[in-house]
This record gives structure tokens, C-alpha cells and sequence, in this order.
């Protein structure tokens, strides 16, 4: 080959920057990475984003970490003092701090920190990290679970025992391919997952209908059939008014809601709780539940245990009041879809159009729509998660699902099917079975602490009050907490009043200058990473694929799963880790599956794995041949929550106005009288990538987008820096115009602080009040009383133009 011919390389794998994990080919001229481009082969492969064409900007960019630091310097002073070290000096360290701290405070006075693995590439090394925390004895993971998450997965699991959305989190995954309608609900595709984004592009094309449900008119909103302009924290009081109209109208599966959800069981009308069996005249077991038979007219038994009436389904009632002879004497009850019916009523028309800003007759069309264009799937995010009422809303959109019939069916939400794989998180390591509760769990005992997710907030309390009791290290994993998280200045507080803090990331971010030791991570296109299943259709499922390193890490930059194992052998825990070996891990997960390691490193594209999708498969038996149900107390998909009231909250999830909203706070809205909220760029995965020229030139600085009438009342030009102020602190960011945007309402953007070298911008201070970041406008004290989720979409605001250019 002549020295004019260059030696060009293709490599097969996928992206590994956020959830999409979009099927790729990278580039290699001379051994240079030099394009990644997507590749229609993979099952994610149709298109890729910017992000990801920047791949090789982001790993030969001149300021990425590539060698271990050690601060000489106190954290109180400006000059860190770092100290190039090497990587056995710096993990024997990091086991030394860790083996002093367990020592005095006991395991769980450690914490761990990661980002969200739906938002960045920390996904690689989630299973790792989580099983270092097991075999180490910590429950406490500092993790945005609270903000992202947390709605769509974990809460409607109170509904349905699984998430209605997200199969990474065990739950469903819209069939958009076969949907008659999809709902689009605080979600935008187009930024966030490229495949649905295509798949629902297709999908219109055959005729499906699409309503999407955002304060903003972006990405598919404009193919939309119904666009729902939301007030930013009311879709709770949304999904109640939709349900209203379609219970109304007789536009919900009756024949679905009797059989397979909890609607039909009878509520005391005098303490409020569920009628049991035992209580009866007849008589009953205490765990027995009772339904009214009208065909009959008496009460009949379901038993949870089998999963069965003992009587048909098909004449219980679902409406009305009725009289029901107990061991104390008769007694009324209503159905728990009564409840639910009587609830949903109080969000009229009007009293939508009151709270949420919409016409009647948008939210007439769009219940018609959803009722007659079934089968119907939706796909939520974080856009309805970011609010002090996250939970509710959650619990509220799914019961609004319940009503379609169109879960787990064809073109539904569907549970669909995975590779056996098996597990490597370490739940059943010794140290795991002896972890103390979690930081957050007793004050919300059904919240993210349940799976050992904790709050940024709780942690900084756990570390600067010992509440409720004291953390004194954190070992973190690319988590930039001040910049993603509320209340910025008191997690620099936290942060530098620990005892011992390592953070591992590829850029120093203002999060990692507190650290005592940085470690240089190796990006996604610089490691080896293994997935089993790619979550977004049945095919994608039956995937899978090691995804090869691209080129070698940057200087001494290790992964984060090496990183993990390193620290693991200095513990004295590398037994419990393969003796070190990363390779038998993926045996290990592969072991089930029949595909062995070396078959997927001789095909780099990835292998499949024929997969059947059972549909409706709570109808389906378990092994004693009764109904499998739902895995939720009842067996039964839950309109009214016994759990719930056993731990204080509300049965059914009524709407709460956001706290620091016009209507729950009118004195603050005279000054303040805007609504502010905020969405991701589409260009940078959260607070990472605004160092990359190619990216920033298309953003080069934080807007903040208003309507023309709004910002003409306060003489702003298109382009003028503006000053966001709310009553918990103040940012800047540019103008930007918008005029489908409501007039009340103001959008800004999270994750600045990172300046870029080469367009002469510096990075920005995330503490100053005339700086960028958006967190200081946040009251992280303002949150769910179930999850712990701050408000961060839905506070109120005043906007005035800055004099001064920056």
C-alpha cells in the first residue's frame, strides 16, 4: 500500500453514549478514529445522532483526564495542587480510605455515585458497580433515580407490579410498529431515542395516530394529531380528566377493567379500606377481598392466593353503592372503580382547561382518539417525572392506561421477551444480606431508598448532619452532582466535608475538583462493553453483542468496570469478583443465553437469539394452573392502593398542585408571575460534551426560550442575555423566541458550566448567581412525599434583560 493510499478500518458495535445505544460503524484511518456512522444492519441502527457523530472529537479532545491525580492541596483552597500518581498508588488508596471509614462508621458510611445509565454511558458498568456496593456492604447509591426514572419504571408499579414503560427497568416498551395510536407524553424522541423516533415516523406513515403531550411544540409534536400544551407539573390532573371523559363516554374495556384489575373490589364507606372476607356474614379468610356480583345481587370472594373469584367476572359490578351483610351488621360499600370513576369526575372539562391550560374540545378529540384508534401505547419521560408530584402523576397515567384494555396486547405496551442472562449485581454476596437501610428509606419507605437509590439531597444531609446517620466517603463514577442535581452550594458543602472522595470521569468537572482523587476514564468507543437484549422491539431484544473498543484509551484512561475490579482485588474481594477476570463475568451472564464469548468476539455485529413474544401473559397460568395476574398484592392491576394507605398516602393518586406553582403560591407569583421549566439539548448528553467545537457552535450558549409577547413586555430582543430569577436563586442564559410557546411559560436548559477552548468560551461558575447553571433556581427542599423528587420543571419565575453582554 503506497503512503498516498490510506489503510482504512470498519468496526461494527453500537454507541454507547445514552439509551438509544444506536447500532454503529466507526471508522479507523491509519489506525484513527475518524466517523462513526450508523449502521441499518443493527436493530437500533437506523440513524444516529450529533452526539454520536462526534465521537472521535470527544476521545482525542486535548483536555480529557489520561493520567491518575491526587490533590496536595486543602479543598478549601483554589489550587487543587494535583499530583500525577500512578493507578496502584491511587486504587491502594481508595481501599485504604474505604477500610478506615468502614472501620469506624460501619460499610454504609461509604457511598457510591452514578449518572443516569439512561443518559450517559455508565450503563457499561452499572451491574459492577452495584455489585461492588454488595460485596462491600453499602446500600447507599447516590443516583438521579428520584429525577429520571422513577416515574415511569418504578412508580406505576404500583399499578401494574411492573413499569409501564421502560424494559430495562422490567417493564413494557411501546409496540409502535403494530400501535393504532401512540401518546407521546412528556417525551421527545427526537433528542432523546432516535429509534422511537423513526419507528414512530413509520408508523404515521401507515396511519397510526400520534397525540404528544409537552408544553413545548418540538420534534414530532408538529405530526402530531392532538398536541396537548400542558401547563408544566398538571399531567397528573390531565391524565384524570382524559380518564374522566372516557369513563364518562363508556370509552374504557369494562370486560378488562372487572377481570383484571382491582376496580370491582368493594371499599368500606366507613374506615375508607378494602372489605375483606373475613368480615363477612358468611365469612371468609382475612387476605380473601370482596366484589359485588349484580347479576346475583350478593358479595362473592376473591382470593388473591389463586388469583380467582368464586364467581364469573363478567356481571361484577364496577359502579354504584350497595349493602353487605357482616358479622357487625350491614354495611355500605361502593367498588373501587366507583372510587376511581368519582375521583376522575372532579377533573371536568372545565377544570382541565382551569389547571392544564386546554381547551375541552382538544381534550375531547384526544380521548376519542385514544379510545377509537386502539390498540394504544405511550412512551413517557422525564417531562412528567421532574415535579414534586411525580408519583401521583405516574399512578395516574398509568390507571389512565388501564382503561384502553391495551396492555401487553399487540401494538400495546407490551412486556417483551429477553435473553436468559445471568445476573452479576451480587445480591447474594454475604456483605449484601447485612446492609443497613438507606439513606432516605424511613422518611419514604416506598420511594427510591426501597432499591437502595438514594437522593442527592438525603445524601448531602447524611453528610453534613449525619441524618440519619453519618457518610464520610463517596466513591463516584462520572456522577457531576452539582451541576445535575438542586441546591448546588450545599452539595459543595457535602462534598468537600468528607473524609475521603474518588471520582472517576473523563473530564474535570466542578464535581470531580473536590475530589481527593480523579481517575481518567476510558470513553464508551475506547472499551469493551456486553449487551444482552436492545430495548426497544422484540427483534432488538433477541441482539446481542460485545461491543469491540474502537482504539486503545487515551493515555492510562481505564474503563469504568476496570476501575470497579481494581478497587475490588485491593479490598481483599476479588474472589467475589472472578479473581479479576472481566471475561468470566460475561461468561457468566452469557451462561444462560447458549452464546458464548468467543462467538461474539468473531462477530463484532452482534448475534441473535430467536425470541417469542407471548402476548396478554397475566392471562396465561402459573404452576398451579391458576391466572398469573399481575405482580402486584392483589394479582391485579391496583385502581386502589392498600399499600399506600398503609403508609400514609392517598389509596388513588389525586392531582397536588406544584408547590411553588401560581395556584398553590399567589403571593409568590406577583413577583414571580412566569412558569419556568426545562428540557435537554439535543446536542449533549447532560452536563458532558460542551467542550466539543463541532457540537458547541450549534449552541453556543444556554437559552432560555419565551414567547415574543413575554419577552416584548419586558423589552428583551431575540439573542439578549437575560437574568432567570425564582425564588430560590438566579441563572442567565440567552433569549430565544418561541410563539407556540404559552406566554406564561418560560423553558430553560440544565448542565452549563463547561467552556470549549477552541470558540474561545471559558467555563462558567456553577456557583456564581450571574452564572449558567439552572440547578440554583431549584428548592431542592420542595419535593415528592413519596420519592423525594424535586421540582425541577415547574417553579415560578421572573425574567429581566441582562444590560452588560457577557
Amino acid at each position: 500500500m503506497s503512503a498516498e493510499t490510506p489503510n482504512v478500518r470498519e468496526v461494527k458495535g453500537y454507541c454507547g453514549l445514552c439509551i438509544a445505544r444506536c447500532g454503529t460503524v466507526a471508522t479507523l484511518t491509519d489506525g484513527r478514529f475518524t466517523r462513526l456512522d450508523p449502521d441499518p444492519t443493527h436493530p437500533t441502527g437506523a440513524a444516529i445522532c450529533a452526539k454520536g457523530r462526534a465521537a472521535p472529537e470527544l476521545v482525542y479532545h486535548k483536555n480529557r483526564l489520561k493520567r491518575p491525580l491526587r490533590r496536595t492541596r486543602p479543598k478549601g483552597d483554589s489550587d487543587p495542587g494535583w499530583e500525577e500518581i500512578s493507578w496502584d498508588a491511587a486504587l491502594d488508596q481508595i481501599a485504604a480510605a474505604m477500610r478506615r471509614i468502614a472501620e469506624q462508621h460501619g460499610p454504609g458510611a461509604v457511598a457510591f455515585s452514578q449518572p443516569s445509565s439512561s443518559t450517559t454511558a455508565i450503563a457499561d458498568s452499572t451491574a459492577y458497580i452495584r455489585r461492588l456496593m454488595n460485596a462491600f456492604g453499602t446500600p447507599n447509591l447516590v443516583y438521579a433515580f428520584d429525577l429520571c426514572g422513577w416515574g415511569r419504571a418504578i412508580a406505576t408499579r404500583y399499578v401494574f407490579g411492573v413499569g409501564t414503560v421502560g424494559v430495562a427497568s422490567g417493564g413494557a416498551m411501546p409496540d409502535i410498529a403494530e400501535s393504532g395510536c401512540l401518546i407521546l407524553w412528556g417525551y421527545n424522541p427526537s433528542f432523546s431515542r432516535i429509534t422511537h423516533a423513526t419507528a414512530t415516523v413509520a408508523g404515521l406513515k401507515r396511519g397510526m395516530k400520534l397525540i404528544v403531550i409537552d408544553p413545548r411544540n418540538v420534534g414530532l409534536a408538529n405530526k402530531a394529531d392532538v398536541w396537548l400544551r400542558v401547563r408544566p407539573g398538571t399531567d397528573g390532573a390531565l391524565a384524570l380528566g382524559l380518564a374522566n371523559i372516557m369513563i364518562e363516554r363508556g370509552w374504557y374495556d369494562q370486560e378488562f377493567i372487572r377481570e383484571w384489575s382491582n376496580g370491582p373490589f368493594l371499599v368500606r364507606s366507613d374506615t375508607g379500606r378494602l372489605l375483606k372476607a373475613n368480615e363477612l356474614a358468611s365469612g371468609g379468610g382475612s387476605d380473601q377481598f370482596v366484589a359485588w356480583d349484580f347479576l346475583v345481587n350478593r358479595a362473592v370472594r376473591y382470593d388473591p392466593t389463586e388469583g380467582r373469584y368464586e364467581a364469573s367476572t363478567k356481571d361484577l359490578a364496577l359502579r354504584g353503592e350497595y349493602t353487605v351483610a357482616t358479622m357487625h351488621g350491614s354495611l355500605r360499600c361502593r367498588p373501587a372503580f366507583d372510587h376511581y370513576a368519582t375521583l376522575c369526575k372532579t377533573y371536568s372539562p372545565d377544570v382541565i382547561e382551569r389547571t392544564c391550560w386546554i381547551p375541552p374540545s382538544q381534550l375531547e378529540q384526544a380521548a376519542h382518539t385514544i379510545w377509537h384508534a386502539r390498540p394504544v401505547s405511550y412512551y413517557a419521560w422525564s417531562g412528567h417525572e421532574h415535579h414534586a408530584n411525580a408519583t401521583e402523576t405516574a399512578r395516574a397515567m398509568a390507571m389512565f392506561y388501564a382503561l384502553t384494555g391495551s396492555f401487553d396486547v399487540p401494538g400495546g405496551n407490551v412486556l417483551l421477551p429477553a435473553v436468559p442472562a445471568g445476573s452479576i449485581t451480587g445480591e447474594d454476596l454475604p456483605a449484601a444480606k447485612r446492609l443497613v437501610p438507606a439513606i432516605g428509606l424511613v422518611e419514604r419507605p416506598l420511594g427510591p431508598a426501597r432499591l437502595n437509590n438514594v437522593s442527592a439531597r438525603d445524601f448531602y444531609g447524611a453528610v453534613l448532619e449525619g441524618t440519619p446517620y453519618p457518610v464520610r466517603g463517596l466513591i463516584g463514577f462520572g456522577n457531576n452532582l452539582l451541576l445535575a442535581q438542586g441546591d448546588p452550594v450545599r452539595g459543595r458543602a457535602a462534598l468537600a466535608a468528607l473524609d475521603f472522595y474518588v471520582h472517576a470521569d473523563l473530564f474535570m468537572t466542578p464535581t470531580a475538583a473536590l475530589a481527593d482523587i480523579v481517575l481518567p476514564v476510558a470513553s464508551c468507543f475506547e472499551r469493551e462493553a456486553l449487551k444482552i437484549g436492545f430495548e426497544i422491539s422484540a427483534d432488538a431484544q433477541s441482539h446481542v453483542q460485545l461491543r469491540q473498543a474502537i482504539v486503545e484509551p487515551q493515555g492510562e484512561a481505564h474503563s469504568d468496570t476496570d476501575i470497579v475490579f481494581g478497587i475490588a482485588t485491593r479490598l481483599g474481594l476479588g474472589e467475589q469478583f472472578w479473581d479479576g477476570n472481566v471475561d468470566a463475568s460475561y461468561r457468566q451472564q452469557l451462561g444462560p443465553s447458549g452464546i458464548t464469548l468467543e462467538q461474539l468476539r468473531a462477530e463484532p455485529a452482534g448475534l441473535r437469539k430467536p425470541l417469542a413474544t407471548p402476548y396478554r401473559k397475566h392471562a396465561g397460568s402459573d404452576s398451579k394452573g391458576n391466572p398469573r395476574g399481575f405482580p402486584t398484592p392483589s394479582r391485579k392491576i391496583e385502581f386502589w392502593s392498600e399499600t399506600f394507605l398503609d403508609h400514609g398516602y392517598s389509596a388513588m393518586p389525586d392531582f397536588v398542585e406544584p408547590p411553588i406553582g401560581p395556584v398553590a403560591r399567589p403571593d409568590l407569583a406577583v413577583a414571580f408571575p412566569l412558569i419556568l421549566t426545562c428540557a435537554k439539548p439535543s446536542l449533549f448528553c447532560q452536563t458532558q460534551h460542551r467542550a466539543l467545537p463541532s457540537l458547541r457552535r450549534r449552541a453556543l450558549h444556554p437559552e432560555i426560550e419565551l414567547n415574543p409577547a413575554t419577552a416584548a413586555a419586558r423589552g428583551i430582543n431575540n439573542g439578549d442575555w437575560v437574568e432567570v430569577r425564582t425564588p430560590a436563586g438566579a441563572m442567565r442564559a440567552r433569549a430565544r423566541f418561541s410563539d407556540q410557546l404559552d406566554p406564561r411559560v418560560v423553558v430553560g436548559e440544565h448542565g452549563w458550566w463547561q467552556g470549549c477552548e477552541e470558540l474561545g468560551i471559558t467555563d462558567s461558575d456553577p456557583f456564581a448567581a450571574n452564572g449558567t447553571n439552572f440547578n440554583l433556581t431549584v428548592d431542592a427542599a420542595v419535593r415528592d412525599p413519596v420519592s423525594g423528587t424535586p421540582a425541577h420543571r415547574s417553579n415560578l419565575c421572573e425574567i429581566r434583560p441582562v444590560l452588560a453582554a457577557r
